[in-house]
């Protein structure tokens, strides 16, 4: 099969990580959750004591930048693969609400941006990968072949959000995680670098009222169909 690059951006809680982990596996393509690497330095902040009173102290994160080292490992329970944080399987706590609260103003900084957007630029060079994030579009592969931009209401996702946590046993409430989504919202699209936004050629998909099934085959025959240009055009 032809490889082509598949950027999938949007707002928090849209499910562009299913959306993009069913891709790559339809496809035989390699798939990057960019937002678990940022989840995974919100961590190593909050684990160094570098958050307090709801501001990320940036200098002593920065200075301990080339200490952080991130790789992704086939979880082979699960198929997926599991983002390791200096060696250790950090998948559970990587997914809290409290690293959600902070994971939008651990990104916004210009230098750990700098360091992600490199591995991540790094590791899509053979094309053949899906990729979700926040501006893997826009910054990360500005050229990729099909470019995704998810969307839905706060409440929805807020909702789905919440289900979500509640499952994995975390003792939280609807209102916190609404404020939480909106709150990242705007992080997301008023940071100075690399704002949230939709790239000029991507599609935006409203999946509000869209099980998974249907959302998965309407971009996938959106793949096909430009991996069958491709190969045409080459």
């Amino acid at each position: 099969m032809e490889k082509i690059t598949i950027a999938i951006d949007g707002y928090s809680s849209t499910g562009k990580s299913t959306l993009a982990r069913q891709l790559a596996k339809a496809l035989g393509f390699i798939y990057v959750d960019t937002g678990a690497m940022y989840r995974a330095v919100t961590l190593f902040a909050l684990q160094n004591n570098f958050v307090h009173k709801g501001k990320v102290n940036q200098g002593a994160l920065v200075k301990l930048l080339p200490k952080i080292h991130l790789d992704f490992r086939l979880n082979k329970e699960t198929g997926n693969s599991d983002m390791y944080l200096n060696g250790e399987n950090v998948e559970k706590p990587i997914r809290s609400l409290e690293v959600s609260s902070y994971v939008s103003k651990v990104a916004a900084i210009e230098e750990v941006r700098y360091k992600l957007v490199e591995m991540q630029r790094k590791m899509g060079k053979a094309k053949g990968i899906v990729m979700d994030g926040r501006d893997i579009g826009t910054v990360v592969f500005p050229d990729a072949e099909l470019k995704i931009f998810m969307t839905a209401t706060p409440e929805i996702r807020a909702n789905r959000r919440y289900k979500e946590l509640l499952e994995k046993g975390e003792k939280v409430t609807f209102k916190e995680v609404l404020r939480n989504v909106q709150e990242r919202d705007h992080l997301d699209t008023h940071r100075e670098f690399s704002p949230l936004l939709k790239a000029e050629d991507a599609i935006e998909f409203d999946n509000g009222d869209m099980g998974l099934e249907e959302q998965f085959e309407r971009i996938y025959h959106y793949a096909l169909r430009i991996i069958e240009a491709q190969k045409k055009g080459a």
